[in-house]
């Protein structure tokens, strides 16, 4: 395997300069030494940051994304934006799950995240029919995760009820369904494709707990126990007052409140978007370990609300950040708007740096590369001995980071980064996926992408 001299990397410890990395043949690093030179190394001359984690993502909606975007009748929310993701769900075929995913995973690559969680809920035939292989669209996924190079957490979804007090589902969801027996049998078929992979995880992504009885989580959690006792469980919670105002009726408790009550979250846990929040709320998630999973970008166009980040962090809560239904694949953009947020609302500055004299985009990053990897359960996010050697080298030749060092690069990235391309490449496990800004294989995904897309647009 080669050795990599970094030119101007970021450790755990902060910034050093000539850092030389060494890798084992699984594409671990086993050695970093900084202040080093070595001729026979390969340079990544520039910023090299550690590989950022997507903690959320629902691979299709890429290609549905912008087509929603067009008022109603009524006031547009997340349920008039669910109607036309059913709508387009109802098309897929397979082939077309591959392509969307494969070209969204180079996209991933590209803006600097090396690694995702495929929060996957598209499972059967059009009319709910299992494929003849009811792990088909599973496979799909990780072949396009294979193909594209990117690290994989699959999270099959299980989801059973359309509302809470297990309402009958709807028509539109039956390609989502599992009982608990068939769910089980599910992550059975899958797991042996996870073992002895550091690129690679299973876990269980029960949807919400209004798609499933408080009998059905622990039959899912108990399944996976029998796979493996410390992989990811991620779900959705609390993205919508309507939700909230539901749970309440339903259980006389808030959603994050009742899950917490039930003694199952720790640091295996990701809580995506939990938007919604108490003060009491906040710091019992914050003192939970589990990671608070948040998708400004997607958060902003659905109108969801904004995350407590401020309160939340200060309580040394976790963070991870994804990029949920795709309308924008962009890691800066996604930790700057997370920023620009709390900005908007408490009208001041700076408000996630973590103290005087601190770079907020220093902090960003780090606890969203720490968060993001501990909800992947992968070896990644940092530059360091048994981690993935997965690397980010930024274009430090871009005027927009001329004569930045140290935090200040992360600074610029994030907040005055806009032109492209702003990343030149990546490696993931040592092996490049990104040179001069673009996937290796962009054009031969998009190729497919654009086929693709032409079929389900212009049927």
């Amino acid at each position: 395997m080669p050795r990599f001299l970094l030119r101007h990397a970021l450790l755990p410890d902060g910034w050093h300069d000539d850092v030389l990395v060494t890798i084992d043949t699984a594409g671990l690093i086993d050695a970093v030494m900084p202040a080093q030179t070595a001729a026979d190394a390969v340079l990544l001359d520039g910023p090299v940051l550690p590989g950022l984690a997507n903690l959320h993502s629902h691979a299709f909606q890429r290609a549905m994304a912008g087509l929603a975007e067009r008022s109603g009748a009524g006031a547009d929310s997340f349920w008039t934006w669910r109607e036309t993701m059913y709508r387009f769900a109802a098309k897929l075929t397979p082939a077309d799950i591959e392509a969307i995913a494969s070209q969204l995973y180079a996209e991933m690559l590209e803006a600097g995240f090396t690694a995702v969680a495929e929060f996957h809920y598209v499972h059967h035939q059009a009319d709910g029919t299992p494929y003849d292989d009811p792990a088909e669209l599973s496979w799909r996924i990780l072949a396009a995760a294979e193909a594209s190079g990117i690290g994989l957490t699959h999270l099959p979804v299980l989801y059973r009820y359309g509302g809470f007090g297990q309402r009958e589902p709807q028509p539109r969801q039956r390609r989502f369904l599992h009982d608990s027996d068939a769910y089980a049998a599910l992550l059975q078929k899958l797991a042996p494709a996870f073992r002895d992979r550091h690129d690679r995880r299973l876990g269980i992504a029960p949807h919400s707990l209004r798609a499933l009885s408080p009998e059905m989580l622990r039959a899912a959690l108990t399944a996976l126990d029998g796979i493996d006792a410390t992989a990811p469980v991620h779900i959705h919670i609390a993205e919508q007052i309507a939700e909230v105002d539901e749970c309440l009726a339903w259980s006389g408790r808030r959603p994050v409140d009742w899950l917490l009550d039930q003694g199952h979250v720790n640091a295996r846990w990701c809580l995506v978007h939990a938007t919604h929040l108490t003060p009491g709320e906040t710091l019992r998630l914050a003192q939970s370990g589990a990671v608070a999973g948040l998708c400004p970008t997607t958060e902003a166009n659905l109108g969801d609300g904004l995350f407590p980040a401020v309160d939340y962090m200060a309580a040394g809560g976790a963070i991870g950040i994804g990029s949920d239904s795709h309308i924008s694949v962009d890691a800066a953009e996604d930790l700057r708007l997370l920023e620009y947020g709390q900005r908007l609302v408490r009208r001041s500055r700076n408000l996630l740096a973590g103290g005087p004299e601190r770079s907020t985009g220093q902090r960003l990053f780090e606890a969203a590369a720490t968060g993001g990897a501990q909800a992947l359960g992968q070896p990644m996010g940092r530059i360091a001995v048994g981690q993935r050697a997965d690397f980010v080298l930024l274009d430090g030749e871009t005027p927009t980071l001329a004569a930045r060092h140290g935090d200040a690069v992360l600074d610029s990235w994030i907040f005055a980064g806009q032109r492209r391309p702003m990343i030149r490449e990546v490696w993931v496990g040592g092996r490049r996926v990104v040179e001069q800004g673009r996937h290796v294989r962009a054009g031969e995904f998009a190729a497919r992408y654009r086929q693709t897309l032409r079929r389900l647009i212009e049927e």
